[in-house]
Order: C-alpha cells, then sequence, then structure tokens
C-alpha cells in the first residue's frame, strides 16, 4: 500500500502535461510522470519516492506510437515492453525487452518508463544507443528531436518539466545482426549481472552494456579493441575490458572478479556469433 495521498492528472497532450507538471513543481508538490507507474508504485511502497501529483501521459497519442513511417520506426514513451516484443520491428530492442521482468510486469513497463527511470539498468536503452537513435522530447518550448548520444550520459539528462515521448531508430540498423544476452546470478527474471547488446553495422561490431558498471553504457574504446581483427578474440577482449568508463559493480548479486569473468565469456560469445571469432 502506498503510505501517502497523491493527486491524479491524465493530460491529453504534450504541452498540457508540460504546463501542468511546471505549475504543480511550482507549488511544491513534487511531480511524477507517470507511464507504466511500477517503479512508482515499487518505490512508494518502500519509502523511496514521495510525490503529490501524478502525471499518466498515456493518453497522449505522441506516446502511444508504435509504427514504421518510411524507413524509420518510431516508438512512443507509452508503449509497453511487451507491444514491442510483440510485434519485433526492431529485432534487438525486442530481444531486450524480454529479458527485462516477467511478462506479467512487461504488459506494465513502457518503453519511457524503463530509459528514464531510477532503477540502474535501464535495458531498453542499449539498442537505442547502438543504432544512433533519436528521442523526441516533450518540455516548455515544446517538442525537440535529438540524438541519443546529444542526452544520455549515464541516465537521460531531462530538465524540470520534460518527458521521453518518442524514441526513433533507422530501420536499416534495427535490421542489422545482432547479439543480446543477459545473465543472472539465479532466476533469470532476477536483476542482471550484465546485460550485453551487440550490432554488427558494416562489418564492425557495437556494443553496449547494463549491470557492469552503475550505469548502461557504450563505450568507443571498447569498440575499437573489439574490431581489431588482425588480433586474437581473447586479446581483443582482454584490451578492451581495461577501457570500461567506471569501476566494475561489486554487490550482492555478484562481485567484481565474477562479474568479470562473466563479461569476458560474454564478450567471447558475441564476438562469435557476429563474425565466428576463435580464441
Amino acid at each position: 500500500m502506498i503510505p501517502f495521498d497523491f493527486a491524479y492528472y491524465k493530460p491529453a497532450s504534450c504541452q498540457e502535461a508540460v504546463s501542468l507538471f511546471l505549475e504543480l513543481h511550482e507549488r511544491g508538490k513534487q511531480p511524477l510522470y507517470y507511464s507504466g507507474g511500477t517503479e512508482i508504485i515499487t518505490m512508494a511502497r518502500l519509502n523511496q519516492v514521495y510525490t503529490e501529483a501524478v502525471i499518466d501521459i498515456k493518453g497522449i497519442p505522441e506516446c502511444n506510437v508504435l509504427e514504421q513511417r518510411g524507413e524509420q520506426l518510431v516508438f512512443g514513451g507509452a508503449i509497453t515492453l511487451a507491444q514491442i516484443e510483440e510485434l519485433g520491428i526492431f529485432p534487438l530492442l525486442a530481444k531486450a525487452c524480454h529479458h527485462i521482468a516477467d511478462h506479467t510486469s512487461r504488459c506494465k513497463i513502457t518503453l519511457g518508463g524503463n530509459i528514464c527511470g531510477n532503477i540502474m539498468y535501464r535495458e531498453a536503452v542499449l539498442p537505442a544507443l547502438l543504432t544512433d537513435s533519436d528521442v523526441v522530447i516533450a518540455g516548455e518550448d515544446g517538442l525537440r528531436q535529438v540524438s541519443i548520444h546529444e542526452v544520455f550520459d549515464k541516465q537521460l539528462q531531462l530538465k524540470t518539466g520534460e518527458f521521453l515521448v518518442q524514441l526513433i531508430t533507422e530501420k536499416r540498423l534495427a535490421d542489422q545482426p545482432f547479439f543480446c544476452e543477459k545473465k543472472t546470478k539465479l532466476d533469470k527474471i532476477d536483476y542482471p549481472l550484465l546485460t550485453l547488446a551487440a550490432l554488427k553495422v558494416d562489418d564492425e561490431i557495437r556494443v553496449a552494456l547494463s549491470g557492469v558498471c552503475a550505469f548502461p553504457f557504450r563505450q568507443a574504446a571498447i569498440e575499437q579493441y573489439l574490431n581489431h581483427k588482425e588480433s586474437p578474440a581473447s586479446e581483443r577482449i582482454d584490451n578492451a575490458l581495461r577501457q570500461l568508463p567506471a569501476p566494475i559493480l561489486d554487490d550482492s548479486l555478484g562481485s567484481a572478479g565474477y562479474r568479470r569473468f562473466v563479461l569476458r565469456n560474454t564478450l567471447f560469445d558475441a564476438l562469435q556469433a557476429l563474425e565466428g571469432a576463435e580464441t
């Protein structure tokens, strides 16, 4: 049970949602945007989040788009992970979504909720980073479309009142060969020791990771070493592991040493799957 009362709002447009958020924020109501709500509910029950106003964005048409427009795939922020998985027009994103929680939860968790959430894994962002996707963000000045690389640094960098409206991906990149693997300590639906997503584009392998460090990332230096095909796979992977952007996590799910061991093996699996690499 959530131990506090809050007001509920369901705006019909992006402009209405942002204006409402800013007004409530000015009044000290600590508003939160709501799409799937799983994280808000869980954290509120644990007294880890508090709000006096919830703004439901599921009634905004732009947030509910799931379609191909010419050579682009458009995913609304309020689309559930289950919908993305079932439609399958972006195979790598569908696979990444399949690894998040269980099916019942995926029917509620949304793309925007996962990417913008407080839980550090944010696995749905990995395919977006690998395909150089754009995001559409609603804010005080209207809608803006920018590369995800401009606004994602450990998490989506949103200004007060902003929210993720859409993710836009080039179909050509979404159709490239891919590898996606989630490693857990015990249960398949547990939080990951790590999730590794890889994409082969123009004979070069791109890699993005979640669960290794305290945030998801794609690192150019890692890809540079992995694509040095003149060297054996084991040497390439060892060099790549020296390029991690932060210390490897050491927590109840697994020690840093164990995570490194699992990551090394999973990187080899990715190279083998995408280029037939041998040790």
